[in-house]
């Protein structure tokens, strides 16, 4: 197999193993929009419209960031990294069912702030590799502050739905 074959198949099995985390998420969202329009919301919170569209475009780019490290160092040399990504994709996943099935608002807050945590370390480790791999998580970072925000305020005007 060419360099070229193994790069293209790398970059279908990070964005596969990006989205396989997205659909573990996705599952446990189905009444998303339906919670969503239920409960009381801050005024600067986002329709329920935008984060389909915004989640699916941090995905690519997070699957893009995996792959470009993976090419530079392969998963042996790259392991921290890429486990750390790993990992964090586990916590990205987690987060839904805790807050949509399980309806924990402190649970889910605890992990959005953990999953904050490992994804700036994940940026620190991909920046080091290839600086554009830890530009591309930048989108996702700013976006899960602005979701632990809206978290922790959706957790503490809905203390009835959210325990």
């Amino acid at each position: 197999m060419t360099d070229k074959h193994t790069h293209f198949f790398g970059l279908l099995a990070w964005l596969a193993v990006t989205f396989i985390a997205a659909a573990i998420g996705s599952a446990a969202s189905v009444n998303a929009p339906f919670f969503y329009t239920q409960v009381a919301k801050p005024a600067w919170a986002p329709p329920g419209y935008v984060f389909g569209p915004a989640w699916t475009v941090l995905y690519i780019l997070m699957g893009l960031a995996a792959w470009l490290v993976w090419r530079v160092k392969k998963f042996k040399s790259a392991c921290a990294a890429l486990s750390l990504y790993l990992i964090q994709l586990v916590f990205n996943a987690l987060w839904s069912w805790l807050f949509f099935v399980w309806n924990l608002g402190l649970l889910s807050f605890i992990d959005i702030l953990v999953l904050l945590v490992l994804i700036l370390i994940t940026t620190f480790y991909f920046w080091r590799i290839k600086p554009l791999a830890g530009a591309l998580l930048m989108p996702y970072l700013i976006w899960v502050i602005f979701a632990a925000f809206l978290n922790f305020s959706l957790w503490r005007l809905n203390p009835h739905i959210l325990m």
